[in-house]
């Protein structure tokens, strides 16, 4: 007996020696790791969009101001240029730089919107009060504006062609046949030194008791102002063989001048023309 309790007595040493030479990590339960609490999520911030400053907006359209400044100085000078140019150079110059042409018409619509009346509007309602059977050559077109307005079968010519219905080429030679055509039409388009080439040419492509149409910046016929005296113009029209139908002289920014070919014309050989005024726009 007494060996036995030696004996447990020995085993309980045994079990306390190994008890303290336990690893700690044995000895402790490990313990998950606590996460720190949940906090209350926070939408994200929204990215603010700040105005331009003054400084910025004032610097914009302060260079609007400079690049409308240089188109209009760009289509007054290529304005100027096709009043004192004859209408071949104005045809090769155009062929060199087709973009001039844009450009000049860019101009011209800003200059036409300032205008309380379009002449080409007066021409088409006077088409539509005729017959629609009757082909009209415009000459000088721009953007067609007349053919896209009318029912009418319309030759529309100018020097450059901005619109596939548009025909390029020097109005003094068009390809038109003789006497194919019942109107003629020059809307603010008799510009060049040799202005009278182009109505000499309407004249070979228009019919016997054919119309011609033409209207013109009004102060390029004021004989006080250095512009042509509009009775003289007119007879240098009718020896081509017309009629003077009517003078519109109502409108303060143009004329409008109606002629009606005559059936049989003799020829004149010599014709002497008033020089038209070149209409130089002003800066605005």
């Amino acid at each position: 007996m007494a060996g036995e309790g030696k004996r447990r007595t020995r085993r309980g040493k045994r079990k306390r020696h190994s008890r303290n030479n336990a690893s700690p990590s044995l000895q402790k339960e490990e313990q998950p790791p606590i996460s720190p609490p949940l906090r209350p999520s926070r939408p994200p911030k929204r990215s603010r969009v700040e105005p331009p400053a003054p400084n910025s907006m004032a610097s914009s359209s302060f260079l609007d101001k400079i690049r409308g400044r240089l188109s209009g100085a760009h289509f007054r000078m290529i304005n100027e240029k096709l009043y004192t140019c004859s209408g071949s150079e104005a045809l090769d110059l155009f062929k060199k730089d087709p973009e001039l042409f844009d450009v000049y018409h860019a101009g011209y619509q800003e200059q036409m919107s300032h205008w309380p009346e379009q002449p080409v509007n007066i021409i088409i309602k006077w088409l539509k009060n005729h017959s629609s059977s009757m082909v009209v050559a415009d000459f000088g077109c721009g953007s067609a504006t007349l053919a896209k307005n009318v029912k009418n079968k319309v030759f529309s010519i100018d020097l450059v062609a901005n619109d596939p219905s548009v025909i390029a080429c020097d109005m003094s030679h068009t390809p038109l046949d003789s006497s194919s055509v019942d109107v003629a039409v020059f809307c603010l388009s008799l510009m060049g030194t040799n202005f009278s080439s182009y109505l000499q040419e309407a004249n070979r492509v228009l019919k016997p008791c054919g119309w011609l149409l033409i209207a013109e910046v009004r102060s390029r016929f004021d004989p006080n102002n250095g512009g042509a005296d509009p009775d003289k113009f007119c007879e240098a029209v009718c020896k081509l063989g017309y009629t003077s139908v009517l003078k519109d002289l109502k409108n303060k920014m143009f004329l409008l001048f109606y002629f009606k070919k005559k059936e049989k014309a003799a020829p004149v050989k010599y014709i002497e023309w008033p020089e038209l005024k070149a209409c130089l726009y002003k800066r605005r």
